[in-house]
């Protein structure tokens, strides 16, 4: 899958983002080894620990469905009427390490489908915790 086609997906899933506190909305796409894309958008709570990331959205809802290989993963996002190439929080960056091989798995933080970076997974997080 080319990477625009997945930036695409991204930008689709933040348009469901619920951001009314920060007003900054994610959409993530994630792609499985096997070709199934799950997004995911940001959901906010008043109470801010519920809150829940773009990018752990589409992993939750890929494992809940017994996905467990992950390829890639385009994330967007920014406030309304803009757009920055955001990168992931700690926690969603631990989730990924969870499931994925770092040294492998991609993260494009993307502005647009023309304008996006490229990252290793282990560039992202290069002491990610582990009980192994």
């Amino acid at each position: 899958m080319e990477k625009k086609e997945l930036i695409r997906y991204a930008m689709n899933a933040r348009e469901y983002a619920y951001a009314p506190y920060s007003g900054f909305q994610v959409g993530a796409a994630l792609l499985c080894k096997n070709g199934k894309i799950y997004t995911g958008c940001n959901i906010e709570n008043a109470a801010f620990t519920p809150t829940n990331c773009g990018e752990r959205t589409a992993f939750f809802k890929a494992v809940s469905e017994g996905e467990r290989e992950f390829e890639c993963i385009a994330i967007v996002g920014g406030k309304e009427g803009e757009m920055t190439a955001p990168s992931p929080c700690g926690v969603c960056l631990q989730v990924m390490a969870e499931f994925c091989d770092a040294g492998t798995f991609e993260v494009i933080m993307a502005k647009s489908e023309d304008e996006y970076t490229v990252k290793k997974l282990s560039s992202l997080l290069p002491y990610g915790f582990s009980l192994g």
